[in-house]
């Protein structure tokens, strides 16, 4: 757990095992954790240099309260942090200036394979500093949506996610539960009824696009650095993104909590074939079957444009929706 602050798990142990037992020897300790002796005097002598641990004269150890101790340490790597930040942020503008003007051939790399591919996925994330954006479609080659470790750890450290799902990925095995635990440590997600094609884009500095199948059968795929393609790549996520429907969290009657789609200026496509099969006088098993739904999707989907409507029954949801022009009214 300390490992970030560089403490190895030796050190950690040893001060795990102070913090109960104030004045312990070098000998007890090793007893305690059943280490080595020569192990736990390192230890000991990296706590007491770094401040966790405090030596009296007659070899007794003692640990530091983890508030000023740790609280030191944390402190003195957030300070390097920003440093590296700083470099960071001069660093990219070396390195922009540099490619002004560079060959097409430096702005574009082709990677090749599902191992390279995943490779460059995951680091596309992890070189974001403010937001990453992605379209996501099926099928998934390099990375499953549930496999992307990179995602959790820049929400961490503060990274915006927006991604759009094109319609017929949320049929895929899992993908309803990965986009709940997405949404839950607020990735936004929106559904577009068709996606051109697979994207990653990190801040403005980063774009991966897959490709076709290489001639001998390998999945390929290109990362852009800062150019016009991706320029024109970044505003064509932007205009997909400002079109697709917002996806949420919905729980409705003690029931599991799911996610609902909802379109800002009103129903969808599909919220108008429901509610012109109900209002012709099909019963909802019957409308559900023959739009491929499930009774309680269809609910689900009623219950959103009841809420949208601001009625509470389904007859004053008929009555908007036709006044509304939702629904032809002959």
């Amino acid at each position: 757990m300390l490992d970030v602050l560089g403490l190895d798990p030796t050190d950690e142990s040893v001060y795990r095992a102070l913090l109960g037992r104030p004045n312990s020897t070098t000998t007890l300790l090793s007893d305690l954790l059943a280490a080595p002796q020569a192990d736990v005097d390192k230890a000991l002598s990296r706590l007491v240099e770094w401040g966790l641990a405090i030596r009296s004269p007659g070899e007794q150890f003692t640990a530091t309260p983890p508030a000023m101790a740790l609280g030191a340490l944390i402190s003195r790597h957030r300070d390097r942090l920003r440093t590296a930040e700083q470099a960071l942020v001069s660093f990219a503008e070396q390195h922009r200036a540099a490619v002004t003007g560079r060959d097409i051939n430096d702005l574009i790399e082709v990677v090749t394979g599902v191992d390279a591919i995943r490779h460059r996925f995951l680091q596309v994330q992890q070189a974001a500093r403010t937001q990453v954006r992605s379209f996501i479609t099926a099928p998934f080659v390099a990375v499953p949506p549930e496999q992307n470790s990179a995602e959790p750890a820049a929400i961490g450290r503060g990274v915006q996610f927006r991604a759009v799902l094109d319609r017929a990925v949320l049929a895929e095995p899992g993908i309803v539960a990965d986009a709940i635990a997405s949404l839950r440590n607020g990735v936004q997600l929106r559904v577009a009824d068709q996606l051109p094609m697979k994207l990653v884009l990190a801040d403005a500095d980063l774009g991966l696009v897959p490709l076709a199948l290489t001639p001998a059968g390998e999945p390929g795929a290109v990362l852009l650095h800062r150019s016009g393609l991706l320029d024109a790549l970044d505003a064509l996520f932007e205009t997909v993104w400002h079109a697709a429907h917002p996806l949420k969290l919905t729980s409705n009657d003690g029931e599991p909590e799911t996610v609902a789609e909802s379109g800002p200026q009103g129903p969808t496509d599909l919220d108008r074939r429901i509610l012109t099969l109900l209002l012709a006088g099909l019963t909802d098993q019957t409308a559900a079957a023959q739009l491929g739904l499930s009774p309680r999707t269809l609910h689900r989907r009623l219950r959103n444009l009841m809420d949208i409507a601001g009625v509470q029954t389904r007859m004053q949801l008929g009555g908007y929706a036709t006044r509304r022009g939702w629904v032809d009214a002959h």
